[in-house]
């Protein structure tokens, strides 16, 4: 999405993140927007069968995730999350990875139970409306 839209797609998605969490919140990595770095999990990296190299590669995106000290990454499609949590188990990162809808349905207080398997302590209990939580007691 930030190579093929470039940077005021990226800006309306920051913009919203921070309406969810809070500006206070948002940590950007540097570089960002369309000078960011690659996961390296794309391009049909994630699933061919080298996870040594794709995770050398990988390291430099897993060095500036932990520079920010952020506790959660949000990441842009499916295998940047795969790749992501992937690199912070490997590399002992402890940060979590989820996707930007994520914490849109956790701000509206419609995430269900068994879409927060992602989400941190903090979090795992935010906005639950419903009986499904016993899903996820500790």
């Amino acid at each position: 999405m930030r190579k093929s839209f470039g940077d005021a797609i990226a800006d309306d998605l920051r913009y919203a993140l921070k309406a969810c969490i809070g500006e206070e919140n948002f940590i950007d990595m540097q570089p960002n927007k369309s000078n960011n770095y690659c996961c390296g999990g794309g391009g049909g990296f994630l699933q061919s069968g080298f996870p040594e190299e794709r995770r050398g590669y990988g390291k430099i995106k897993d060095d500036q995730i932990k520079e920010t000290g952020a506790t959660y990454v949000i990441a842009g499609c499916h295998n940047c999350h795969a790749q992501i949590h992937d690199l912070s188990e490997h590399f002992g990162g402890g940060y979590h990875v989820v996707h930007f809808w994520t914490i849109l349905c956790l701000a509206l207080g419609i995430l269900s139970p068994k879409e927060r398997a992602y989400l941190g302590p903090d979090l795992k209990k935010v906005n639950v409306f419903h009986d499904e939580i016993e899903v996820f007691e500790v």
